[in-house]
């Protein structure tokens, strides 16, 4: 498998518009075991003169407890079309309660520069290392923005900011 590697600015429009379109996947592990989520919530740019990409992942996610033990996450993005069968699983079900590579039919490939693997049906991807997490409080958004979007406390999110430490699409 060949890593072509690409310039985060280059890539950062598809991305956006993945995010947009159904959403790109965030890779997280702690050990042996690996997760894979759909996020809708995330941005690519600079921050702290620093190519980042920052993730939204709600408190109560398995996601969020992998990041916090393991402060790595890959983002995989579906630039050939969307598998339904992946994102339903990766979308719908929790990494607590089964292998979600494996029921989904996704290929684990390793890392270049961090622990968690890349996803080979979606080659397009980001390897992060969180620089930076913040818990939000839903309580203190805009009351549109809470109606919309928090039912209750256990619903808020953490953003994981993560320097993108190497960027490339896999190859055959």
């Amino acid at each position: 498998m060949n890593r072509r590697k690409v310039e985060v600015t280059e890539v950062a429009g598809t991305i956006t518009r993945a995010l947009q379109n159904g959403g790109v996947y965030l890779n997280s592990r702690d050990g042996e075991k690996i997760n894979s989520m759909v996020i809708g919530w995330g941005h690519i740019g600079r921050i702290w003169n620093r190519q980042c990409f920052a993730a939204y992942v709600r408190m109560r996610r398995y996601t969020r407890e992998l990041l916090d033990r393991n402060p790595e996450f890959t983002v995989s993005v579906p630039v050939n079309g969307q598998s339904r069968k992946a994102f339903e699983i990766c979308g719908m079900k929790s990494g607590r309660d089964m292998d979600k590579f494996a029921e989904a039919g996704l290929t684990a490939v390793p890392g270049e520069t961090v622990s968690v693997p890349a996803i080979r049906e979606f080659p397009l991807t980001l390897e992060c290392r969180v620089m930076y997490r913040q818990e939000q409080v839903a309580a203190d958004l805009p009351e549109d923005i809470r109606a919309k979007f928090y039912s209750d406390e256990t619903e808020d999110h953490v953003v994981y900011y993560g320097e993108i430490v190497s960027a490339y699409v896999l190859e055959d």
